[in-house]
């Protein structure tokens, strides 16, 4: 689409929807704030830099063989600077701790700021922000299915000294870029077939987060999250991070709780759960994903939980204590299209929800009026959000629809292919 033609739809999509109050631009002002935190590991199929060659384990499996996977810091970094080329906004992105940029052999439990210090110079030279996750998986020590749960003291101890260090990184990334980071605690402790005593591994987990997060954090700097699930490929039966721990949890000790849109069963949803949620605590870890069956960490489409997920968000006026994140891998596609296709349907979810007349559609609900309710919801659903988002593209020069699909071709022709 040329220039001119944008704009043309633009002005003609702005006088439809200022017809019930809504003024485009200061909507389009409110989405440049909001920050998506972008996932490494879909560039490298969840394989890190610490231990190369180490087996996924934690019930984490990626299908595919595409070519281009990134091998070395340098390349996710390239990776993931050409993802963001095509993305409109200024986002962050979420590490691993197993993601470490450093020529020295260091354990999981051993690692300092040091080791992440190329990454932050790359975020300051970026304009983004950084999140940070302990790797509870894909390692001796986490071989049995257990980690912050195990019954053996030393091997608890191992996994507790990596999430105290994990928290100390996420402090220094938000102290250096300026921007508040997200450090999420998740682990896949759980038995594959039914266990006799379900308690003991919870007090277990219990005791060893109380002593991780033990040392206070200035909350400007890092923000400590619990992430649930309710299975995975070895816990079958039983997980120890169930909801209901990590809820009990998480309030009661003042942390962020992580919805994971995989980790539920099939037939819920974490939209229909964010209204509950945001009533208890002071904030809110989302992890956008799309489960097909099961937590199989699908790319992110513009589906109906996601649109719904955006709607919560707005109509509660949630984004302020929501942190938003992507979680998905797929090595079947081009890894940096996946990135682009995640986040800018998310982004394009919460832009249709501020597009719709909120305030109209819940003083109908209020006034018993259910007609106008569905009727008004309906309608709104082809007015031409679609004429808003290219504008918002091609004003943070950002391809416009489905142009940046040949500007990844020609990165995988040029650059990806190029690594077998």
């Amino acid at each position: 689409m040329t220039e001119p033609a944008i704009q043309q739809a633009y002005e003609a999509a702005k006088a439809l929807y200022a017809q019930h109050g809504i003024d485009t631009d200061d909507v389009l002002k409110k989405l440049e704030t909001i920050k998506i935190s972008m996932h490494c590991w879909q560039g490298d199929d969840v394989r890190g830099f610490l231990n190369r060659g180490q087996e996924l384990t934690g019930g984490i499996s990626v299908t595919g063989s595409y070519p281009g996977a990134a091998r070395t810091p340098e390349e996710l970094r390239r990776d993931l600077e050409q993802a963001f080329a095509l993305i409109p906004g200024k986002h962050k992105v979420n590490l691993h701790a197993i993601y470490a940029d450093t020529d020295e052999h260091v354990e999981l439990d051993k690692l300092e700021p040091k080791h992440y210090e190329r990454w932050v110079a790359w975020a300051k030279e970026q304009g983004l922000g950084l999140d940070f996750n302990p790797t509870c998986f894909s390692h001796e020590n986490s071989k049995d299915g257990f980690t912050l749960s195990h019954p053996d003291e030393n091997i608890r101890r191992f996994w507790i000294d990596h999430c105290k260090a994990s928290r100390q990184i996420g402090a220094y990334f938000g102290e250096q870029l300026g921007q508040t980071c997200v450090t999420n605690v998740w682990v896949p402790d759980g038995f594959k077939d039914n266990p006799v005593d379900r308690m003991s591994p919870r007090k277990r987990l219990k005791a060893s987060l109380d002593e991780v997060f033990a040392e206070p954090i200035d909350p400007r700097y890092n923000l400590d999250a619990v992430e649930s699930k309710l299975f995975g490929l070895g816990s079958e039966a039983y997980v120890v991070g169930s909801h209901e721990f990590y809820m009990g949890y998480g309030l009661q000790n003042d942390k962020l709780i992580c919805l994971d849109a995989g980790h539920f069963h099939p037939t819920e949803v974490i939209s229909n759960k964010l209204s509950s949620l945001a009533l208890f605590t002071s904030g809110i870890l989302l992890h956008v994903s799309r489960p097909m069956r099961w937590d199989s960490d699908h790319v992110v489409i513009m589906d109906d939980e996601l649109l719904e997920i955006g709607r919560e968000l707005v109509r509660h006026d949630l984004l302020g204590i929501t942190h938003i994140g992507l979680d998905f891998f797929d090595a079947s596609i081009n890894r940096v299209a996946a990135w682009v296709v995640g986040t800018r349907n998310t982004i394009k979810a919460l832009l249709r929800a501020m597009l719709e007349p909120v305030e109209a559609l819940k003083q109908a609900e209020l006034e018993g009026d259910y007609t106008t309710r569905l009727a008004l919801t309906e309608e709104f659903k082809s007015y031409p959000f679609g004429a808003v988002w290219d504008h918002y593209c091609a004003s943070k020069g950002v391809p416009v629809r489905e142009q940046w699909i040949q500007q990844v071709k020609a990165y995988e022709r040029d650059v990806l292919l190029a690594r077998g």
